[in-house]
């Protein structure tokens, strides 16, 4: 009597071969994963420990010109730059450690508060907007005395710390001229464009300059009305054309 011989299924040993490679290729990834992570830490303690290096230098460079930072101006614009790059903000604090060695932070706040006293003081006759050049030069003479240790940089730094009152206060740009914004709102690109304009003709602006760059009515009295809505330009009677008392002078 003839029986068959039993023959092992081929697929079965494929399939424990196949197993066998996924499981390799999975150790393998787990190996790579964990080796990255490894080597990721390693980077990380390297750069963390650079940084305190590059902090200390900055400490040590910040006590032996401490003079130097607070009294000239241009070397303070320099060292907020080599703050910056390593993540340290000399201003995060009155208080703060970088305030009570240099106390620049003290200036920062102090010329804050000025900046809020000159925009307030001058709203009733610029709507709100000043130019960072008129702004600069009120508050080198608000002391009582003329000072030439505030420059732009300086303005900007302290304005930033202005945020915590909100969007009242912020610079916006009108083609090459920084403006100091004071009052909440939003100025549009049709504004700044207008102001622009402005303040290339001496602070007058004119329905027929807004023409001239392709502006259709509806978009030239939309931008007049919320200049003037927020006091920013004024009218004049006599000729029909536009003034920005805060560009006027500059």
């Amino acid at each position: 009597r003839w029986t068959t011989p039993q023959v092992q299924p081929l697929s079965s040993g494929i399939n424990a071969e196949y197993g066998g490679a996924i499981n390799k290729q999975r150790l393998a990834r787990e190996k790579l994963t964990q080796k990255g992570n490894e080597i990721a830490e390693v980077q990380l303690q390297q750069v963390s420990q650079q940084m305190d290096v590059f902090k200390k230098s900055l400490e040590e460079f910040a006590m032996k010109y401490k003079n130097e930072i607070k009294k000239n101006p241009e070397f303070r614009a320099r060292f907020q730059v080599m703050c910056s790059k390593i993540g340290v903000d000399p201003l995060a604090s009155s208080k703060g450690f970088w305030a009570q060695l240099l106390g620049v932070g003290d200036f920062y706040y102090e010329l804050g508060v000025q900046i809020v006293e000159v925009c307030l003081a001058t709203r009733p006759t610029n709507g709100g907007i000043i130019t960072m050049e008129d702004l600069v030069a009120r508050l080198g003479k608000s002391s009582g005395k003329t000072r030439k240790d505030i420059q732009p940089d300086d303005v900007s730094r302290a304005i930033g710390k202005l945020a915590v009152l909100g969007d009242g206060f912020k610079i916006v740009k009108a083609g090459k001229q920084s403006l100091i914004q004071s009052v909440p709102g939003e100025l549009t690109m049709d504004h700044t464009a207008a102001l622009d304009v402005a303040n290339k003709s001496g602070g007058c602006l004119t329905i027929t300059s807004l023409e001239q760059m392709g502006w259709p009515e509806l978009r030239i009295n939309q931008t007049v009305d919320n200049l003037m809505d927020q006091g920013m330009i004024w009218v004049d009677e006599v000729d029909s054309s536009y003034w920005v008392p805060a560009l006027f002078h500059s």
